[in-house]
């Protein structure tokens, strides 16, 4: 099989499930988490690496940030046979009941951004995978379990606006890939979740809560290796217990 184009992957034996994260540098994290660790490819800021956990073979791959960057991760994935998929990403809440580091995975997504406009129309949903939503409840049963949106921007001038409008029907957070991702397992027939950090409050400057999670502080930095270790987790438990 020839490599694939962004990620520079071809399929590799037995390796059938991944974590696919915005930040390379998350990438390093989870390796340390992981035994028996190969480093595969870097182009273009696909930054893949593969490991085990528990005997679980597990690829983990930087994504980038958006929903382009992340069909091309997914579709290339897909390509390779990987047929689970877990992105572990950071969000900002939309609910002041949220505190910083708190997980928060979307049972859907509203798809607010433009890409996944060009696979199906608006109405067909985003939905995350049973099998691994239900382990996520059964791993993490006090992280927010909800609904959440997906954007493809920050810094327009309607964005308080815009998020307060969402926030109103009790949209849990924000982020700018779990749609596509939601998406396009839908449409390819594979399973995938998101596992979300809270990085930034309700209504709180973007810039310091962006800082926060630059700086690694405490309590987002205990929120992400505890979205890292539940998505380690359901990977490592899903086709030992459940179909």
């Amino acid at each position: 099989m020839t490599k694939q184009a962004h990620i520079q992957l071809e399929k590799i034996d037995h390796l059938t499930k991944a974590i696919i994260v915005g930040d390379p540098k998350r990438v390093a994290i989870i390796a340390s988490c992981l035994e028996n660790v190969e480093n595969l490819s870097s182009n273009r800021g696909y930054i893949s690496i593969k490991g085990d956990y528990k005997g679980t073979p597990i690829l983990v791959i930087s994504s980038g940030i958006g929903a382009p960057s992340t069909a091309i991760v997914v579709e290339e994935l897909i390509n390779i046979g990987i047929n689970t998929i877990i992105r572990v990403g950071s969000c900002g809440a939309m609910q002041h009941h949220i505190p910083l580091g708190e997980l928060i995975i979307p049972t859907g997504v509203v798809r607010d951004e433009g890409l996944t406009k060009k696979y199906v129309p608006s109405d067909f949903p985003a939905i995350a995978n049973e099998t691994l939503l239900s382990l996520a409840q059964q791993f993490a049963p006090n992280a927010n379990f909800g609904i959440t949106r997906s954007h493809d921007g920050f810094y327009m001038e309607d964005n308080a606006k815009n998020e307060a409008f969402w926030s109103h029907f009790g949209i849990l957070g924000a982020d700018m890939e779990s749609s596509a991702l939601y998406v396009l397992a839908s449409l390819k027939n594979i399973r995938a979740l998101s596992i979300l950090n809270n990085v930034v409050l309700y209504e709180e400057d973007l810039n310091e809560g962006v800082n926060n999670l630059v700086n690694e502080e405490e309590m987002v930095a205990l929120g992400e290796l505890q979205s890292i270790k539940l998505a380690l987790k359901i990977l490592h438990e899903v086709d030992n217990k459940h179909v």
